[in-house]
């Protein structure tokens, strides 16, 4: 497989991307079905601050996504990254890791004070992620929520994110 391209999303990529995203999750244990909901209505809101698809032969096989997030502490600058999804037959090759070191490596140079995930710690942990006691996603067991700074000090309360993300199908 040759390395895959990252780059930013296009109008004209939003059905592909769809399709990726619903393939990605339909047989993920985790999933709750709606994550192509979640950015079609993160997208619609003009919320989504980052989305980049992974290409492979000139085929769209992962997306991932970023958004704002709030903190009740009012930190400013804090993002939220997800979903992150690539087609089932390629996963487990690298294409994951390499749409989320462009994430982060883009969000750090606008500037942003950090980003927050919810996924597996064993995945998320290797670009970063930590638990952190003083930063809480309500209702979510505090293993699978994690933060990533960029130099800055972490903020302290409770992370909202986007009305998209409790979009209905």
């Amino acid at each position: 497989m040759t390395k895959p391209i990252i780059r930013p999303e296009t109008p004209e990529d939003v059905a592909v991307i769809q399709a990726v995203i619903e393939s990605a999750f339909l047989g993920a244990p985790h999933a709750n079905r709606n994550e192509q909901f979640i950015l079609a209505a993160l997208r619609d809101a003009g919320a989504l601050t980052l989305s980049l698809v992974a290409v492979v032969d000139e085929s769209i096989v992962g997306n991932v996504a970023v958004s704002p997030v709030s903190i009740s502490d009012g930190a400013p600058g804090w993002f939220g990254v997800g979903p992150v999804a690539v087609v089932p037959d390629l996963q487990r090759r690298g294409i994951g890791s390499e749409l989320m070191r462009e994430a982060l490596a883009r969000l750090s140079e606008q500037g942003a004070s950090g980003c927050v995930v919810l996924g597996d710690p064993s995945y998320y942990q290797r670009f970063g992620f930590t638990n952190n006691a003083g930063l809480v996603l309500p209702d979510i067991p505090p293993q699978y929520f994690m933060v990533r700074p960029f130099g800055q000090a972490v903020p302290t309360g409770t992370v909202t994110y986007h009305q998209a993300f409790s979009a209905p199908e």
